[in-house]
């Protein structure tokens, strides 16, 4: 795809200064997660890995996008077809479900003398440093308009789904690494407002299933929950058509 010389390079400084000066304020501002913390460097790299291990096992056969928000980005952007969405969404939203459960079982003794409720809470899912809802959803919506825009960028037509007429855009084998590189970034420089859900069924997911769990005391927070699932999928729409009119 080519974009007129000045918009490319007007995106393309605005997103250097967006994420440049992000990890600054992360770090330096006070009562983000990134402030005096090293966890937030190693939780940024793990999920970045996390992804690119996860897309390049699923690039072949879905496109991995693993994120309902990608899915409904990529649609908009005309590069996806709405008949696959629903199955997607919901695929995603179970093996959220699954891959959570999972790691509750691996570490259940350690849940079990831990006794800080938030802490626990903040294995299965997200909850912003500062709680501010209006803020809190432009930070998640930010963070999941540059992924989705940027994976618009790396993914390619790779995917044929029942002879679909229209291009199925997917993470392949080559973009899972980029793609990854990407996560990191976004959790270094805009994850210190609220932990950088950008994914609905990563966050929604674990939440029901931390919610389900038999111990006392429990704190889903569901009046913040739809935040990690509505700004999500409010930036990645938005991607889509802002790559669509561009493109």
């Amino acid at each position: 795809m080519e974009i007129h010389p000045y918009l490319s390079e007007f995106i393309g400084t605005a997103i250097l200064l967006l994420l440049g000066n992000g990890v600054v304020a992360n770090v330096n501002l006070k009562k983000t997660y990134g402030s005096g913390q090293t966890k937030l460097l190693l939780i940024a790299f793990a999920w970045g890995l996390a992804v690119f291990v996860a897309a390049y096992i699923a690039s072949k056969s879905s496109g991995a996008h693993l994120n309902p928000a990608v899915t409904l980005g990529l649609a908009f952007a005309g590069k996806f077809s709405w008949i696959f969405v629903p199955g997607y969404i919901l695929s995603q939203l179970g093996g959220a479900m699954v891959g959570s459960w999972l790691c509750y079982i691996i570490y259940i003794d350690h849940y079990r003398i831990t006794e800080d409720e938030n802490t626990i809470r903040g294995t299965f899912c997200t909850s912003p440093a500062i709680r501010n809802f209006k803020n809190n959803f432009f930070s998640e919506l930010i963070g999941t308009f540059m992924l989705v825009f940027g994976i618009l960028f790396i993914a390619n037509p790779n995917i044929d789904l029942n002879n679909s007429p229209i291009d199925n855009f997917g993470i392949g084998s080559l973009e899972a690494l980029p793609v990854g590189l990407l996560v990191i970034v976004i959790g270094m420089t805009l994850g210190g407002t609220t932990g950088y859900a950008i994914n609905p069924a990563r966050d929604f997911g674990p939440r029901i299933v931390y919610s389900l769990l038999p111990r006392k005391g429990k704190k889903p927070d569901w009046k913040y929950s739809w935040i990690p699932v509505i700004a999500p999928f409010t930036g990645g729409a938005i991607a889509g058509l802002i790559y669509h009119l561009i493109s």
